[in-house]
């Protein structure tokens, strides 16, 4: 193209616009010097084809049109400045970078000396300059074409106190299914074939979390020991779905493919959460290579010590991205409300969130961050879950988001695998825990809601694991062991691992039933990880972060067929009643009808806990008491909403307890319906009737139901 081609196009909206004509570049860079941008053929991407300089600049962002580039075109950017590391600006024109704002990378990084910006070896490290060229080494960015047909495709705006969350792989939920083409295995195509929509539909689940599948980096150390990056906690580009869960293309098909997924999913009723890196990039601290926001405005994007040298690591990962500048607050806001309005993503998971709203050192809930999400339509009424701790200090801040946030509840998990594994918990903390840690989140006017229930998640034991280890078995990840928590708060039942022993096998089985019915019985939002409903095991690594194989991976020939039927059951009549999906808290005060409280809490012998109990008891052996009447909400139209009430007995000693029921004003007739001592929910229990007594066996759980007028399966009428 030549010079008079080429015009000065606008500073908004940044990254590469093409409007059909020609594209429109926009980069932001406070201090530098010069831009140029390189263009690259798709048959050759390693040749720079031609360099360009581009020269108008607005408030810091450097821009220019031309016409004639088209979809599918491959451009990366130089820029120059001041190399002066201990000054904080790392600026280096011999390293091809990619533009913060692409839509598509295609290709990944193949790792060579060439991609640092200083030079390997020298005595100086990171003081020195390399001179040679990254570009044959980059994935390169890529126009896209915006355009999709969405056919009437909206978001589901599903509540919060009707959604289920499941947290998946991409790749891990569908590379080994034989019911998805192998060619669409490990792919967004592989989440949106039937195969699998049919199989979340059928298990009940809501809305589907997907690990990181932003445009994510393998740590070189990594790669040369022959692992990667599986997890995908190493973002380098925030609008890019990665190019490794493609089937179809790697020019910008991959952005239509991920777009086909969504829609797909929301046709079968399923919303789409992303799992999101915001907090930090894969350029890693001072040592790490120069990608992208290091040589574009290190100091324009990054946390930097009082020594500007170095970076501030809030995340364990070797930087911090700043969102006290506008810049870097300006891109996380864009990224969110792209992934909202193109590609019409439901909500997002925010990755070791407090480091977000550090704006100097300490975390600020009622910072910038904060602020300019109340403000935006669109974000705010988006699903917003944190992770709410972080590396530094004061980072544990479970249950200090502000309100319109929902969070982890780490404290629900440490609790209930406490409980389960026979530890002293109290019996204030698990009825708490049990009934939305109202501890948590009640005094800054939050719901139940903002409770994000799980036992297990992508990071630590599986559910299967959970019970089968006592001891972390993490010698593949090549680290001696030495990654990966230690206090997993696990029971291995008897047996390290695998096991023969039936009566390991069969404590096993119980084990995880219990923490199921536990987890969807309580009040809050419940995530299953995925796998954990087929007893998916890692055999014992708790930290499978590198381990792309059948380690991490669902084995599908191997599932646990009953547990999956038991657990679609759970989660189903979950969602049936009203009274396990509360939006407002428990009041503990009579209803004007009845007189019953909303909830009770009983001892074994079917009496009521008194406050001494409250004060010493443990709560190995317990019932409680759901009022079907006490549910205090309204549907769509005014009306007021009543349920079933349910009786659910926890028995988490070893030994067979007799459970008397409660008075007769609770219920006079009580249908059976889940027994975890048993292999199956309602293959025996679906029609029996409960008069006085029941044995509970050794940890088990049993859940009883009490309505004025059962449906046709178990026709039981006062």
């Amino acid at each position: 193209m030549k010079n008079n081609e080429i015009y000065p196009g606008k500073p908004f909206p940044l990254g590469a616009t093409w409007d059909g004509i020609g594209v429109n570049f926009a980069l932001y860079t406070e201090n530098a010097t010069e831009v140029e941008l390189c263009f690259f053929d798709t048959d050759n991407k390693q040749q720079e084809k031609q360099k360009l300089p581009v020269t108008e600049r607005t408030h810091g962002v450097w821009h220019v049109y031309i016409p004639g580039i088209k979809p599918g075109q491959l451009y990366g950017y130089r820029v120059h400045g001041p190399y002066e590391p201990e000054n904080g600006h790392r600026f280096n024109p011999n390293k091809l970078l990619i533009d913060p704002y692409a839509k598509a990378l295609s290709g990944t990084i193949k790792w060579d000396d060439s991609l640092f910006g200083y030079q390997i070896g020298h005595k100086d490290v990171d003081l020195s300059f390399s001179d040679s060229d990254s570009a044959p080494f980059m994935p390169k960015s890529v126009v896209i074409d915006e355009n999709y047909d969405w056919e009437g495709d909206t978001l589901l705006k599903i509540p919060y106190h009707k959604t289920v969350i499941y947290e998946a792989h991409v790749k891990g939920f569908t590379k080994l299914n034989p019911d998805i083409p192998e060619e669409l295995r490990g792919t967004y195509s592989g989440i949106a074939h039937p195969a699998s929509i049919e199989y979340l539909t059928k298990l009940g689940i809501t809305a589907i979390e997907l690990m990181p599948i932003h445009h994510f980096i393998t740590d070189r150390h990594l790669e040369e020991n022959g692992l990667t990056n599986y997890w995908g906690y190493n973002s380098l580009g925030f609008f890019a779905p990665d190019v490794r869960y493609a089937s179809n293309g790697t020019y910008g098909e991959q952005v239509i493919e991920f777009k086909d997924m969504v829609k797909a999913l929301h046709k079968a009723g399923i919303e789409v959460i992303l799992d999101v890196v915001y907090n930090h990039t894969g350029e890693g601290n001072q040592m790490g290579p120069t990608l992208s926001f290091r040589g574009i405005d290190n100091l324009g994007y990054y946390r930097v010590t009082e020594d500007r040298r170095y970076y501030m690591d809030y995340t364990g990962t070797g930087n911090t991205l700043n969102v006290a500048l506008r810049s870097s607050l300006r891109l996380i806001m864009d990224s969110l409300r792209y992934w909202i309005l193109e590609m019409h993503v439901d909500g997002f998971r925010f990755d070791v969130a407090p480091a977000l709203a550090r704006e100097l050192h300490d975390v600020n809930m009622l910072g910038t961050f904060f602020e300019i999400i109340y403000q935006d339509p669109h974000i705010s009424q988006s699903k917003l879950i944190a992770e709410p701790w972080d590396v530094g200090e004061g980072g544990y801040q479970v249950g200090k988001f502000p309100p319109g946030w929902a969070e982890w509840n780490g404290k629900y998990r440490d609790c209930m695998r406490d409980y389960w594994r026979g530890a002293k918990s109290t019996l204030p903390e698990f009825a708490t825990r049990f009934t939305g840690s109202s501890d948590l989140y009640l005094d800054n006017y939050r719901r139940p809601v903002a409770s994000i229930n799980f036992i297990t998640v992508h990071d630590g034991f599986t559910l299967n694991d959970l019970v089968s280890y006592n001891e972390k078995h993490n010698e593949q990840n090549g680290e001696d062991s030495a990654d990966g928590i230690d206090d997993n708060l696990s029971w291995n039942c008897g047996e390290e691992g695998p096991s023969d022993d039936p009566m390991v096998k069969e404590w096993r089985k119980r084990l995880k039933r219990n923490m199921l019915v536990t987890l969807f019985f309580s009040q809050g939002v419940p995530m299953l990880l995925s796998g954990d409903e087929i007893s998916r095991t890692q055999n014992g690594n708790n930290n499978a972060y590198c381990q792309d194989n059948e380690i991490s991976w669902t084995d599908w020939e191997n599932a646990d067929k009953d547990l999956l039927e038991f657990t679609s059951k759970l989660i189903h009549l979950r969602r049936k009643h009203p009274v396990f999906c509360r939006r407002k808290w428990f009041q503990g005060e009579p209803i004007e009808d009845s007189g019953l409280k909303d909830i009770e809490w009983f001892l074994p012998e079917g009496t009521v806990m008194r406050d001494e109990h409250w004060e010493h008891d443990y709560a190995q052996s317990l019932a409680v008491f759901l009022n079907g009447d006490g549910v205090r909400s309204q549907g769509k139209r005014g009306e007021n909403i009543k349920d079933d009430s349910f009786y659910i007995m926890f028995n988490a000693s070893e030994i067979p307890l007799d459970y008397s029921l409660p008075p007769k004003k609770y219920g006079t007739t009580w249908k059976l319906v889940i027994d975890t001592s048993k292999d199956q929910m309602n293959k025996q229990t679906g029609s029996s009737q409960i008069k006085d007594k029941i044995k509970i066996e050794g940890r088990s759980v049993v859940v009883l139901q009490h309505s004025l007028v059962h449906d046709q399966e178990g026709t039981v009428v006062d």
